[in-house]
């Protein structure tokens, strides 16, 4: 077996690919390590993995889509892979190449290093002109350490090759902090309208672009001055070359669902040149969630999902109540081959002008999970749909419905997760010493509970919060002068907020007592009034408010909660949210407690 694998390896072609004179578009290696690179808490899974051509080896970094032959047991010491896409680097003195997409060829089996394969001997003339650094997280045990000196060679791989003019093309995935006089050959796959913020600093405006290649994707942004440049030269669709000097930083996960620790800001003399060549740049870059699994994913969590379109809704309009501005919406009904359905809601121009055939594939690109009424999706503004796409998962799934799907039968998620504690999911009843015996909210999942418990006390500081009045925003807004508040989500002023409940109340049965975290719904349950009346009573008559809480006190009810790990000013503690409450139901109660004094007596 050694042997007849021995012949498949292309012996030569590391030494090749490094001094310019490969002529193998796709090398078989053996694979002869593969660690964990130890890498930023919370920071994308990275590989480092050593390859073989039997004379020399090299070390490698998977680029993340590449991990799941890792994780799947198929790329591990001994096999032999075919390099199908790749890109070529210099760190510290060492070559390495970063794997953009390579297979298993579980045909030649695995087997012991063959050989006495040597590193490559690196001569400093070899590499190209341009210095930089790339960050790699420790690849060579730099734990927190100034970055490494790097010099950048051409990167090859065997799609079209780049124009002269830009010959050092950078994988967006090694971009980082560190990395500088790079170029990066991406898709522009979603453009922001330009928004414009105003606060007590001033006043501007912003636009952003996701960028995609074929190692991974990027958010880009331009303000102010580069907004005027750059706005009008990026186009959704198009393949730009975009060089540094730009900024490379952190990226605000609140502003972007991209799988990216980092972000570019576009500036003065960053270049950016629209590639003539547009192939050998994919065009979205999909993870799919199904939609049978949408119940296990937590709540305003940002995904993509594929599935058959089943029902169209009408165009219908929402009002604020409070600004009277229309928001048009759509609603969707998707289903896949998991047998569920769900409903996806779309906002604004895209309802208006939606035109798609029933039963098309859809692919949605950032969709936001709700659990109102069980679980929906909400389509965002940075989001995108793709009818019918030209992917595998679209294809099996129309031959998966043309086959049989169109007459299943489908579940729906609708109260399965918003149920009270009549109904819905099962949640075990705990009494909160068994809570806290339990460690409820002590591993990492999410702990499901419902108890009986009586409140004793409200807290009455900070029980409310102004909130934005764009239906489904509701995130906290800001006064900036007398009678105007900001919402910088929604880039919006309003002349008054909404305030919503965000209380602390601190409750207790036969065992023990447990501090709640509950919001509007709840809270306006538990006070009997919305968090906007009793705000304007506390501030006309803050007696007859006090009133209001203590009238709460001394309430029995039935809290359905979930128990989460949480941090608090640099310490872990356990949260205890409360989803639902319904009012004690003594008749109900009494029937469980008789049934338990049966199970007592004796004959």
């Amino acid at each position: 077996m050694a042997q007849n694998a021995a012949s498949q390896v292309d012996q030569g072609s590391l030494s090749a690919i490094f001094d310019g004179t490969n002529t193998i578009a796709q090398p078989v290696l053996q694979c002869v390590q593969v660690k964990p690179i130890a890498g930023q808490q919370g920071g994308p899974e990275r590989f480092r993995v050593v390859f073989s051509d039997i004379s020399n080896f090299v070390q490698s970094m998977l680029a993340s889509q590449v991990n799941h032959h890792v994780h799947d047991g198929k790329l591990r010491k001994g096999v032999f892979v075919r390099l199908k896409q790749f890109q070529t680097n210099t760190v510290k003195n060492k070559k390495i190449i970063i794997v953009l997409e390579l297979d298993v060829l579980e045909e030649l089996g695995e087997c012991e290093k063959i050989g006495q394969p040597q590193a490559l001997d690196f001569k400093p003339d070899d590499a190209g002109p341009h210095s930089t650094t790339i960050h790699t997280g420790g690849f060579y045990g730099n734990n927190g350490q100034a970055a490494p000196q790097q010099q950048s060679l051409p990167a090859r791989t065997n799609t079209a090759s780049s124009s002269t003019a830009h010959a050092n093309i950078y994988p967006i995935e090694a971009l980082s902090p560190y990395a500088h006089k790079w170029t990066i050959k991406a898709r522009v796959t979603n453009k922001s309208d330009i928004k414009t913020w105003h606060n007590k600093n001033g006043e501007g405006k912003l636009f952003s672009v996701n960028l995609l290649d074929e190692s991974g994707e990027i958010r880009g942004t331009g303000f102010n001055d580069q907004c005027d440049v750059l706005y009008e030269l990026f186009q959704e669709g198009g393949v730009y070359y975009i060089t540094s000097p730009c900024r490379v930083q952190l990226a605000k996960k609140q502003f972007t669902n991209l799988n990216n620790d980092y972000e570019l800001t576009f500036e003065r003399d960053t270049m950016v040149e629209k590639a003539e060549e547009q192939n050998g740049v994919p065009q979205v870059r999909f993870n799919f969630t199904s939609i049978g699994d949408l119940q296990s994913v937590e709540k305003d969590t940002t995904i993509d999902t594929i599935g058959i379109l089943k029902e169209i809704g009408e165009t219908s309009q929402i009002v604020s109540k409070t600004t009277s501005k229309p928001y048009d919406k759509r609603e969707l009904t998707l289903v896949d081959n998991s047998n569920f359905s769900v409903r996806l809601t779309i906002w604004g121009n895209s309802a208006t002008t939606f035109d798609v055939a029933q039963e098309s594939v859809i692919a949605f690109k950032g969709v936001k999970v709700s659990d109102f009424g069980g679980r929906s999706l909400s389509l965002l503004s940075s989001g995108s749909m793709t009818v019918d796409p030209d992917i595998d998962e679209a294809h099996k799934l129309k031959g998966w419905y043309d086959a049989q799907g169109r007459n299943d039968t489908f579940s729906s998620h609708i109260n399965s997760a918003s149920m009270g504690a009549a109904g819905g999911r099962m949640d075990p009843v705990k009494s909160i010493i068994q809570v806290k015996d339990e460690n409820l909210g002590m591993s990492e999942n999410t702990d499901y509970f419902t108890t009986r418990a009586t409140i004793i006390y409200i807290k009455q500081d900070n029980f409310a919060y102004p909130a934005c009045l764009k239906p489904d925003c509701n995130k906290k807004v800001i006064e900036i002068e007398q009678g105007q508040w900001r919402c910088e989500k929604c880039d919006q002023n309003h002349p008054k907020p909404e305030y919503r409940y965000i209380m602390s109340v601190n409750v207790s049965d036969h065992t023990g007592q447990l501090w709640l975290s509950c919001f509007d719904d709840v809270g306006r349950l538990v006070m009997g009034m919305s968090a906007d009346q009793l705000m304007e009573l506390k501030e006309n008559d803050d007696k007859a408010a006090g009133d209001v809480f203590q009238d709460a006190n001394c309430k029995t009810w039935v809290f359905k909660c979930r128990a989460k790990m949480d941090n608090f000013q640099d310490q872990q503690r356990v949260r205890y949210q409360v989803s639902g409450a319904s009012p004690l139901n003594y008749s109900a109660e009494c029937n469980k407690l008789a049934e338990m004094i049966k199970m007592y007596s004796m004959e």
